[in-house]
């Protein structure tokens, strides 16, 4: 794998961003250092190169997006029932950003914040101090790394994570993915398998019920690889409270310490498979997209893109029937996920 940087821009404030590129077997990836975000993954397919993740020409267009176009999200990916949270018999008050709930982490996430980068070992490593502060109601300076790889057409991304006070943690990547191409269109086409059978059923919040649905007989069953598009279509009263597909399928009832498949995507002549380390994985068929533009002028429309992303069970920071998200102070926080691309 070869890396290159170069300058991508200034935030509104002047810091600069940069634009790290990895190379390696025909297969390009494109990492920022705002938000630490994957603008493109370059895929060879039938002898031309395809941008299957979507993303902006300047620093501008991700500061302004709302969608989280590609970055690392975090402290806690997902929502928080109520914007807050019992830790250690202390009530924690969130960021209110997601109707009465907290989404993502808050207002200022890891991904609206600038990462730094080097490269060590055939690997772009971005570190980030998220002080204590910067998004309400998380305690404790969060040191936290992130490692992209590529090789042979698999893009690996591993978070590590300490602090100096106990604190909720859930990382994950939000990169959208079009197989067919960032600005092709509509994502319905695409065939989806999800090796699970049960989700965590949602409310009109779309927080997490802490009950859990068998899939069978929903167009939530995805076992096999299954076309998205009539699957949005259904009469379910899940779908209608998700505007679609924003729902966390459960994968083990706790984090591996090996690599798992937890999904297969594939469409017009591309497959890739999702490996994971976590307990669970959120498909979003983009619902809330708004006709942001892309790369290239490229129209971002609803459903235009979809986010597979590998994490701890949604609330589970409010919910002791789930996996523990809390980092003990003078614990470390470790998990890996990775992309495989190949072509179908």
């Amino acid at each position: 794998m070869t890396i290159s940087k170069q300058q991508f821009g200034r935030t509104e404030s002047g810091t600069i961003v940069d634009i790290y590129t990895l190379k390696d077997s025909g297969y390009t990836v494109e990492i920022i250092t705002y938000g630490a975000a994957i603008r493109s993954i370059q895929v060879p397919v039938a002898g031309y190169i395809r941008d299957v993740a979507l993303g902006f020409d300047d620093v501008a267009g991700y500061e302004n997006n709302k969608s989280y176009q590609g970055a690392v999200i975090g402290r806690i990916g997902n929502r928080v029932a109520g914007a807050k949270y019992e830790m250690n018999g202390k009530i924690y008050h969130m960021d209110v950003n997601d109707g009465p709930n907290c989404l993502h982490g808050g207002f200022v996430g890891l991904d609206k914040q600038v990462w730094s980068a080097r490269e060590e070992q055939n690997a772009l490593v971005l570190t980030l101090t998220d002080k204590e502060g910067t998004a309400a109601g998380l305690p404790g300076n969060l040191e936290v790394m992130v490692k992209y790889t590529l090789e042979s057409g698999e893009l690996g991304i591993e978070y590590t994570a300490t602090c100096d006070e106990d604190t909720p943690i859930n990382l994950t990547n939000h990169c959208y993915f079009n197989l067919a191409g960032h600005g092709s269109g509509g994502i319905e086409e695409h065939k989806l398998q999800i090796f699970s059978h049960k989700i965590t059923p949602v409310d009109e919040t779309l927080i997490p019920t802490g009950e859990l649905m068998d899939v069978t007989d929903t167009p939530f069953d995805l076992r096999e690889l299954t076309a998205i598009g009539p699957g949005l279509e259904r009469s379910c009263r899940q779908m209608e409270l998700g505007g679609g597909y924003d729902h966390n399928w459960v994968l083990s009832n706790e984090p591996c310490r090996d690599l798992a498949i937890a999904a297969v995507l594939e469409c017009d002549g591309l497959g890739m498979s999702c490996l994971t380390t976590k307990p669970g994985i959120q498909f979003y068929s983009g619902n809330m997209m708004t006709g942001e533009i892309g790369k290239n002028g490229a129209v971002y429309s609803k459903r235009t893109g979809l986010c597979l992303e590998t994490q701890f069970l949604p609330n589970s920071v409010n919910m002791p029937q789930f996996p523990s998200k809390i980092l003990r102070k003078g614990e470390t926080y470790n998990h890996k996920t990775v992309y495989r691309f190949r072509e179908v």
